[in-house]
């Protein structure tokens, strides 16, 4: 009897640790989310103009702001994020607004979101991509090394 609950303590203790890292694992994720005001052309070929100008806040500060052409970004704890958007069409244009409320994608690290796009009603594989970093190589010189040393000649 002693035996039989102790194993079952033990798979109640091992249960509680999976459930934990779970739950850990969805809410401690880390992804950075960056947010277009940029020219896109969808899949279809309808073009999603840029705004004049788009405020992107969270949590009432201020995360980005975004002229046409622009991309800003914010760093995310968690599967969801809530922002509240401010867009202008034109310099002296009527501000609109709304909240944004976004599922972020557990398999990618980096998202872009085209606001143009998105708010425009567009699907979201059309408003959304992965972020990948392109790597630029850098043109090395050439150093010739050699290991001769030789002093000059006295006179």
């Amino acid at each position: 009897m002693n035996k039989k609950r102790s194993i079952i303590f033990r798979l109640i203790a091992l249960a509680l640790i999976v459930a934990l890292a779970v739950c850990m694992f969805m809410i401690g994720r880390g992804h950075t989310v960056y947010f277009d005001n940029q020219r896109l052309t969808g899949p279809d070929g309808t073009v999603y103009e840029p705004w004049y100008q788009i405020e992107v806040l969270k949590d009432g500060k201020r995360i980005a702001r975004l002229s046409a052409g622009d991309r800003g970004m914010v760093d995310v704890m968690g599967q969801k994020l809530t922002v509240e958007v401010k867009l202008s069409k034109s310099k002296d244009g009527k501000r609109q607004g709304g909240t944004i409320g976004l599922e972020l994608p557990y398999n990618k690290d980096g998202v872009i979101y085209n606001l143009p796009a998105m708010l425009s009603g567009a699907e979201e594989d059309v408003y959304m991509e992965e972020f990948v970093p392109v790597v630029v190589e850098e043109e090395t010189e050439e150093v010739v090394v050699t290991d001769e040393f030789v002093l000059p000649a006295e006179e």
